[in-house]
């Protein structure tokens, strides 16, 4: 398995020293998911964080109707998990689904704990995960409060250029909070404008 894309990851924020390593990559598991396979599902208590090595995975919320509410999608050197139910150890209340073959490298709440310990600079390296992934997160319920439908699929164009070739549509209308008709209206619009 391929531990240098989390490497090159964590070495934009920290250094860690060939021993560092060498624990870090003791206490990880490497997991190859199919197209489709779920690694969180609602109502499970979220055993792990994920970096995603190569794939693509949705994060969505299932209400009673049986309606998909996409909320993130996650692509390679991304991380994806139910992070509240993660941190809490508490049922979560998104699922994680693959949407191509995926190879991750997880991490458990107590191989996090130990690596925190025995390499404290990785406590600092994951909590700034954690207050980007909180600021995202905020950030996009602001945008659906605040921005147009059109505003909304710009901002995610940026956030998200290759997307748009890897899931089908009607994913990227859920994401949006729009039907698929709209999307596409949305999509003429803009190339009118070119």
């Amino acid at each position: 398995m391929n531990h240098k894309t989390l490497l090159d990851y964590i070495n934009k924020h920290i250094n860690l020293t060939v021993e560092e390593e060498a624990i870090l990559f003791s206490k990880v598991v490497h997991r190859n998911y199919l197209k489709d396979q779920y690694i969180v599902q609602q109502g499970d208590t979220c055993k792990h964080t994920n970096f995603i090595i190569s794939g693509c995975t949705k994060t969505f919320y299932m209400d009673e109707k049986g309606q998909e509410h996409i909320v993130m999608f996650s692509i390679e050197d991304w991380w994806t998990s139910d992070l509240g139910s993660f941190i809490t150890q508490t049922p979560a209340d998104f699922n994680v689904q693959c949407l191509e073959n995926t190879q991750l490298i997880q991490f458990t709440t107590e191989s996090l704990e130990a690596l925190y310990i025995e390499i404290p600079k990785l406590e600092r390296f994951f909590r700034k995960v954690a207050e980007r992934a909180i600021v995202a997160s905020q950030k996009r319920i602001i945008q659906n409060f605040s921005l147009s439908a059109i505003e909304r699929y710009q901002i995610f164009k940026k956030t998200y250029p290759e997307i748009d070739q890897r899931v089908p549509q009607y994913m990227i209308a859920s994401y949006l909070g729009i039907t698929k008709e709209f999307l596409s209206k949305i999509k003429s619009e803009l190339i009118q404008k070119q």
